[in-house]
């Protein structure tokens, strides 16, 4: 089978065990790593966050005949309460003797299940690491969503933990899954457009700017049902405050009336330099073969003749942070012999020869299987899937070194291999935040 195809296959979850990984070498197959099944043949899931993100994805993975949801766990009572009938009414349909998952407040609870094989961590970003780290200290494997961690700091403490504790983690940049983006990394990594000279990646604007904005918001009330302090997690209460965009109340339809706006502002988000850097950054540098690595120098908007957020690598390749077209986030590559664009569901390029027909879907994007798919079969076949934690790492740090220099409004020199700023104190002291009391050390390993 020729390559390409065999690629599109297996981000469709039809080429068996083995995966598309952009690198795949001995140090990151997890060494010693035995679990493959349940005693009833299926792999256990259990689900930690339950807002809109998370319901794609159980949309997902409950559809699969050898998948079972057995429970679930959120700091919100009305999303347990959604889980809880959705995901019976779904069992109960399908004529299972044992219809309803267990729900928890504490995820601590639901990791201490021995009958649970893995879980899907879908809580806002300032969460992501100390739970996928008490995960892996609690032999589970991970479904991480993006972006990997909230810090670099933190994405370096879970790249040790899944190592040490040999765990599988996806991270849920479910582009790397759907065949535009296969396609395009393939066409730029086989040569077909050339040397490649630069790339322009657009990731939104929020109040005019991909970066967060600072939270401040009058103190209000929670909701009876939240437990803003478990929300909370290592977040100082006395720097965020509740409203009601944070944690989305619940329409008629039983759907959040929009996304949590914990993402857009900080200190709980990286705003699109995150939510949706995450994902096109992380093609970007899948496209250059630079996904294990990162860029050398950063540049923020407004320095010098520079305009938009700018990115060199030690090959003197460029990525501009900005808008190039007319159809939202997405990726153009150019090289000597033409260019590309890719977006979700859309890819054109300078040449017909460099273009695919991208089939069209009812499904939403999030819930599209091919990602989860190859989840599932890394946790059966104990070989790392197509996202591994250092994938997802790197992906992330490229994000939050451009957010640090934005904020401090000046160039900066990144060191990938040690993963410092260079001779600048002032900027890895932005590599992470002082949690509150006692949560510090959920991130030891």
């Amino acid at each position: 089978m020729q390559r390409r195809n065999f690629l599109k296959l297996s981000a469709l979850g039809l080429a068996g065990t083995v995966m598309a990984p952009s690198v795949l070498t001995a140090q990151t197959k997890p060494a010693g790593a035995s679990k493959k099944t349940s005693a009833n043949g299926k792999i256990n899931l259990g689900f930690i966050g339950l807002g809109q993100q998370a319901n794609y994805l159980m949309s997902s993975f409950i559809q699969m005949d050898d998948v079972q949801v057995l429970a679930g766990c959120d700091v919100y009572d009305i999303k347990r309460d959604r889980f809880y009938n959705y995901v019976t009414e779904y069992y109960k349909a399908k004529g299972y003797k044992k219809c309803a998952p267990a729900m928890y407040e504490d995820y601590q609870e639901l990791l201490a299940r021995p009958d649970i094989d893995a879980v899907v961590i879908a809580v806002p970003d300032h969460q992501h690491a100390i739970i996928a780290i008490a995960a892996c200290k609690a032999g589970k494997d991970v479904y991480l969503e993006k972006p990997m961690t909230l810090t670099v700091y933190e994405g370096k403490q879970l790249v040790k933990a899944v190592r040490k504790y040999n765990r599988i983690l996806q991270v849920g940049s479910q582009q790397r899954s759907s065949e535009e983006f296969i396609h395009a990394a393939n066409i730029a990594r086989e040569g077909e457009l050339g040397k490649i000279q630069k790339l322009d990646v657009f990731v939104g604007r929020w109040d005019g700017s991909p970066f967060p904005v600072k939270h401040n918001f009058p103190a209000q009330n929670p909701p009876a049902g939240l437990n803003w302090d478990k929300w909370l997690g290592p977040m100082d209460p006395s720097k965020v405050t509740y409203f009601p965009d944070i944690n989305p109340l619940l329409n008629a339809e039983n759907r959040e009336e929009c996304w949590g706006a914990w993402r857009w502002y900080k200190p709980t988000g990286g705003g699109y330099m995150t939510d949706w850097g995450a994902h096109m950054f992380d093609i970007a540098q899948w496209m250059l073969g630079k996904d294990l690595t990162d860029p050398v120098d950063i540049i923020p908007p407004g320095y010098s003749y520079f305009e938009n957020l700018t990115y060199r690598y030690d090959n003197g390749i460029v990525v501009e942070e900005k808008p190039f077209d007319e159809h939202g986030q997405g990726v153009k590559i150019y090289g000597e012999n033409g260019w590309l664009a890719v977006h979700r569901g859309m890819l054109y390029a300078s040449d017909p020869k460099f273009e695919m027909k991208v089939g069209e879907s009812d499904v939403p994007f999030e819930a599209r299987a091919g990602h989860h798919r190859v989840f599932i079969e890394s946790v059966k076949s104990r070989i790392d899937p197509n996202v591994p934690v250092e994938v997802g790492h790197s992906s992330c740090t490229m994000c939050n070194i451009g957010i640090i220099a934005g904020e401090l409004g000046r160039p900066l020199v990144w060191n990938p291999i040690v993963q410092k700023f260079m001779n600048d104190d002032e900027a890895n002291k932005l590599m992470h935040y002082e949690y509150r009391a006692g949560y510090e050390k959920l991130l030891e390993v």
